[in-house]
């Protein structure tokens, strides 16, 4: 017989304040394997952790990927992303991007000033600064994914509704738009979890075969944490499964089986 149970694999400790449970704090950490078909391409981390920046205490996100194997031989990755954002209102103050996927290279900072809506860039493979104009709120691409985590009204989205966020990316502000699907139990390596299911909508052409060519599970608990992403590329698709976690902020809600 089937049941729900909580199963607490690794809990931080919950603060016990008045203030309304966050998806997540410092210490929290996931890895992904990352499948091209058959193939075991690669994995990636993300973490964040705890820093400070202009005398405040303030959440760093770091994410990392990387091709293993036979795929790096092909097509190597290894791609660094890094976002510092305030941990009451989620702007950020400062981003990194330090990728090289197949030899195209980026090494860039970007600096916010969200009073003045500006954002300086510092492109070190270049050796330019350049200073852009972006709107209010406006998120970066990490910062982004736990402004969502924490977006208020997440659990109330009816089927076909969406939230879109302002997000800087590659020297422009983009409408991103995250549209929930449904719900859907998928079955993990830490049993079977309750998930709700979004489609970003993405650039199509160099990477992505279609805009709605990528679907994300997230549990559908308090977490709110990425558990499967799939991807239909303009050659072949990718997916990625949750191989890791620790620091959760929540109880991970699975079930299990008998």
């Amino acid at each position: 017989m089937k049941k729900y149970c909580f199963l607490l694999l690794l809990f931080i400790t919950v603060s016990f304040d008045s203030q309304k449970p966050v998806a997540y704090d410092a210490g929290e950490w996931f890895k992904f394997r990352i499948h091209y078909g058959f193939i075991n391409a690669g994995f990636a981390t993300l973490e964040i952790q705890e820093a400070v920046k202009n005398n405040k205490k303030v959440y760093h996100a770091i994410g990392k990927g990387y091709t293993v194997g036979m795929s790096r031989f092909f097509f190597k990755v290894d791609d660094t992303y890094e976002s510092y954002f305030d941990k009451v209102t989620n702007k950020p103050y400062q981003f990194v991007r330090k990728i090289d996927e197949g030899g195209y290279t980026k090494n860039q900072e970007g600096f916010f000033n969200q009073d003045a809506n500006k954002v300086l860039i510092k492109d070190y493979k270049n050796k330019t600064e350049k200073t852009f104009s972006v709107t209010e709120n406006v998120q970066d691409i990490i910062s982004t994914f736990y402004f969502l985590r924490n977006y208020p009204t997440i659990d109330k989205l009816k089927v076909g509704e969406s939230v879109v966020v302002d997000m800087f990316f590659d020297d422009e502000v983009y409408k991103f738009k995250l549209k929930f699907i449904g719900r859907e139990n998928i079955k993990t390596k830490f049993g079977t979890a309750p998930t709700m299911i979004f489609r970003p909508l993405v650039q199509s052409g160099r990477v992505f075969k279609e805009e709605e060519s990528l679907t994300v599970w997230i549990s559908d608990d308090e977490n709110k944490m990425p558990l499967r992403i799939k991807a239909s590329l303009a050659v072949g698709s990718i997916k990625a499964d949750l191989e890791g976690f620790k620091g959760l902020k929540n109880p991970f809600m699975v079930k299990l089986e008998k």
